[in-house]
């Protein structure tokens, strides 16, 4: 067997490693300087890059196929009219109902209005160039539909192209008489007692409420406790039938009542329902919550209606994983489980829902949910509804008692908000614009609006993007439902991502296999030949044995430098054409027919590719509109460099010059001058003095300014007040402070805004001494020193008793240790001497 020779087997490697380089190699340096078309190789690289358009043209014989139409780089002479594909983003209405702006509807009928964009200040074509339809406007359909819509338009189709943006519009208004279901899910532990009193003797009250925001009404009932296993509650025989004094035994979720404009039914079914007990502080909420949005048909969740669940208790919850304590590891499906009675049939069998899985199912049945809920929980559920969309916490009494109230208040709250949220894939940004109430005011970057009134009509601008096209080619088609919070309404966009060429697939004209424009070694694929492995070149016409020729390596080497080196030492010659080397950063890359040209060697700032303003096109920088230089560091625009307040037209204040968008300030014979636009001086003051009485007067009432003066003078600003003065130097903000007739300490800052009006934030309260009480500390000293001298003449009194009883006791004990008898005086002598003779026995 014949052994390949290590030649061969490296013309084969170098084969394979050119084939998906070769063809850029084709392009000259003119064209890849100046825009990023002419490095897109094949079709559908090219329409995924905005501005690009690809030729198909089969006749064609320029070099790079992929170009941008408006720079003229390639004319019609070389790429002809019908063979460029320019895919146009093309928008289609498909159902706009008008708007209900009526008054008082009931059941569905009412007035209609259109919304075309030629009826309100927000005026914007809604068809895209090319549109299917032809359509330049957008306006609704006649008002004979039959239902409330709050939301306008309904559905769209969108054709996009990648990385391009499009501008859509969304109109919503607060339709009065807008259907209301309110479905009370309480906790009848024997802790809510009392709250289950004060509810039945509220029922009509509530309902009466309710029907004065909304005549379409519904109210329903439903309650629980907890699942029927240990711990959570006693499971002893006697326990399960009476677990606490005067209680029902206990159960998970039991549905009373079906939503329905009968109150008294209500009210009879809050006072029928038993309270019962469990063990646990924590209840079975989730569980109930659930079924209560999931079970659609037993509750009677009506469609095109706002759904609300109060959820009323006084515990925290149990959530999922807390089942396996009771032995129950079978997670929560998401699916209805009420029984013919009402009780929920998987209570001991499956685990409780998680956070997340009510979080989705809230989502998509439309509810809103109220946490009605004690002062001792609050907290906690106030976290929880932060992870569920739509959810509100009321504060309850601990009767209930404000129950009604509470329930107005939530359902006020949330009809005069609407927020927009949507369900696109991370392939597609959508970003929302919106002037709220404000007609007047430019657009602001926000999905919500506040202050919603009944008959308020709400634009939304929605800029759709499609990010990247995502690799499996069903993804390419995507529906997406654009809609307000807490509502079954919504616009629908059928966007189709515009990622592939249909010439690139089977059945195209431009399309052919083992195609004889190919030298039968290839594909033709839109214009251009996808080679078979073992061929490569523009039309596949080398070979490996071409490789064993001695091929001239001139044809590598740049004309314009006849004496550089083969494919710029940048890549290797390869059938009389260069295969420039591929970089380990996918984001690097080296092109041309030379390998002359790369997209990383031009000039960096802070470490920054042309300083993030520009592109790097064959080692130089191609800077944005906004920017120049040879790194694309300096701004064209000489804007930031006029100060604010004032009218003229004199960059950074006359003491400077602008550089790069920035004030670079003068030095003159007392100092230099500084500040963002060179407005001080060293030896000038600021405006802190002009501004100081009025901050006093307004803020303080208290200066020189009295409340007369203060109206008259005080008219170029009104001072905001915040905790905290803290003065921003990038906007060029002057820090005062100043101490008043009081001894007060205040400081505040002064600005210009974008209007060049002053702005003023001020303290909000002065920072004052403490008073001295001078009386008291009189009095104070005064009595100190009379109780200092009471304490010295007792202590003195008290030393003297002690050293005379000391001294006392002293006495006492030497006169009763004397030794001589005090009957006889020792020195006195008788005249007269008496002697006893001894022997002498008594007889004369």
């Amino acid at each position: 067997m014949e052994v390949p020779s290590v030649n061969h087997i490296l013309s084969n490697c170098l084969i394979l490693s050119v084939i998906s380089t070769i063809v850029i190699a084709q392009i000259p340096q003119r064209y890849t300087s100046q825009n990023p078309c002419t490095t897109k190789l094949k079709c559908h690289e090219c329409i995924q890059t905005p501005s690009c358009a690809w030729c198909t043209d089969p006749e064609y014989k320029g070099s790079a196929r992929c170009f941008q139409p408006a720079a003229g780089i390639i004319s019609n002479k070389l790429c002809r009219e019908k063979f460029v594909l320019n895919p146009d983003n093309i928008l289609r209405v498909i159902e706009n109902l008008a708007l209900t702006r009526a008054q008082s509807v009931s059941g569905g009928g009412g007035s209609m209005v259109g919304v075309g964009t030629g009826s309100f200040e927000y005026n914007e074509t809604w068809s895209g160039k090319g549109s299917i339809n032809g359509s330049s406007g957008f306006s609704g359909k006649a008002a004979g539909h039959g239902r409330i819509v709050q939301v306008a338009p309904q559905r769209l189709s969108l054709k996009l192209r990648a990385r391009e943006t499009y501008s859509v519009s969304m109109y919503y208004s607060h339709a009065k008489g807008y259907p209301v279901d309110l479905y009370y899910l309480m906790d009848l532990s024997n802790s809510m007692k009392d709250d289950k009193d004060n509810l039945y003797t509220l029922g009509d009250q509530l309902a009466s409420t309710m029907k004065k925001l909304t005549p379409n009404f519904k109210l329903g009932f439903g309650s629980f406790v907890d699942k029927v296993v240990m711990p959570y509650v006693n499971t002893l025989p006697e326990n399960l039938l009476h677990p606490c004094k005067d209680c029902a035994a206990p159960y998970g979720f039991k549905h009373a009542m079906m939503l329905s404009t009968n109150s008294s039914q209500f009210s009879h079914m809050v006072k029928q329902a038993n309270v019962s007990g469990n063990l646990d502080a924590p209840e079975g909420g989730f569980d109930a919550i659930m079924q209560a949005v999931v079970c659609k048909n037993q509750i009677g969740w009506r469609d095109k209606a706002r759904r609300l669940l109060v959820f009323s208790t006084d515990a925290s919850f149990h959530f999922a994983g807390d089942g396996k304590l009771g032995g129950i590891v079978k997670p929560n499906d998401g699916s209805c489980h009420l029984s013919h009675e009402g009780f929920y049939t998987q209570s001991s069998y499956q685990d409780y829902p998680s956070i997340e899985q009510i979080n989705l199912s809230v989502k998509k049945n439309y509810i809103n949910v109220i946490f009605a809920v004690t002062k001792s929980t609050i907290s906690i559920y106030e976290q929880l509804a932060k992870n569920i969309e739509g959810a509100s916490v009321g504060k309850l009494e601990g009767d209930s008692s404000n129950i009604v109230q509470l329930i107005k208040e939530q359902y006020q709250q949330i009809t005069s908000t609407v927020e927009m949220k949507h369900n696109a894939s991370s392939a597609v940004s959508l970003k929302f614009h919106s002037r709220c109430l404000n007609t007047t005011g430019a657009l602001v970057n926000t999905n919500k609006c506040e202050n919603i009134k009944v008959g308020d009509l709400v634009h939304f601008k929605i800029v759709i993007e499609v990010l990247k096209c995502p690799k499996n080619r069903a993804d390419h088609f995507q529906t997406i439902r654009i809609y307000p919070v807490g509502i079954d309404e919504s616009l629908i966009i059928d966007l189709e991502m515009l990622c592939e060429c249909d010439c690139e697939k089977p059945g195209h004209e431009f399309y052919e296999e083992n195609s004889p424009l190919c030298s039968h070694f290839g594909t033709y694929k839109c214009g251009i030949c996808e080679c078979l492995p073992g061929a490569f070149g523009r039309r596949c016409e080398c070979t490996s044995e071409e490789i064993s020729r001695d091929i001239t390596k001139m044809d590598c080497i740049d004309p314009k430098n006849p004496n550089g080196t083969s494919c710029s030492g940048k890549g290797q010659c390869i059938c009389g054409r260069c295969d420039c080397e591929t970089r380990s950063n996918d984001n690097e890359s080296i092109y041309g027919p030379y390998c002359e040209c790369d997209n990383f060697s031009c000039e960096r700032h802070d470490g920054k590719l042309c300083s993030d303003h520009g592109t790097c096109e064959c080692g130089e920088c191609h800077c944005t509109d906004e920017w120049t230089g040879s790194n694309c560091a300096c701004r064209k625009s000489k804007a930031n460099c006029y100060p604010p307040g004032t009218d003229s037209n004199v960059t950074c204040s006359g003491h400077g010059t602008c550089e790069c968008g920035q004030c670079v300030c003068d030095y003159v014979k007392e100092g230099r001058y500084t500040g963002k636009f060179c407005e001080k001086c060293p030896t000038c003051s600021d405006r802190c003095e002009e501004f100081k009485d009025c901050v006093q007067c307004q803020l303080y009432k208290t200066g020189k300014l009295k409340d007369s003066d203060c109206l008259l003078n005080c008219t170029k600003f009104v001072p905001i007040a915040v905790e905290e003065v803290v003065a921003d130097e990038d906007n060029n903000e002057i820090l005062c402070a100043y101490y008043d007739e009081d001894e007060c300490r205040f400081t505040y800052v002064y600005y210009f805004d974008a209007d060049n009006k002053i702005q003023v934030r001020a303290q909000q309260e002065r920072e004052c001494p403490s008073k001295v009480y001078v009386p008291g500390i009189v009095l104070g000293v005064v009595a100190a020193v009379v109780l200092i001298g009471m304490a010295v003449l007792l202590l003195w009194k008290l030393l003297t008793t002690i050293h005379d009883r000391r001294e006392f006791a002293r006495f006492e004990k030497e006169k009763m240790m004397a030794k001589w008898d005090t009957g006889e005086n020792p020195i006195y002598k008788q005249a007269t001497s008496t002697f006893k003779n001894p022997t002498y026995a008594g007889k004369c």
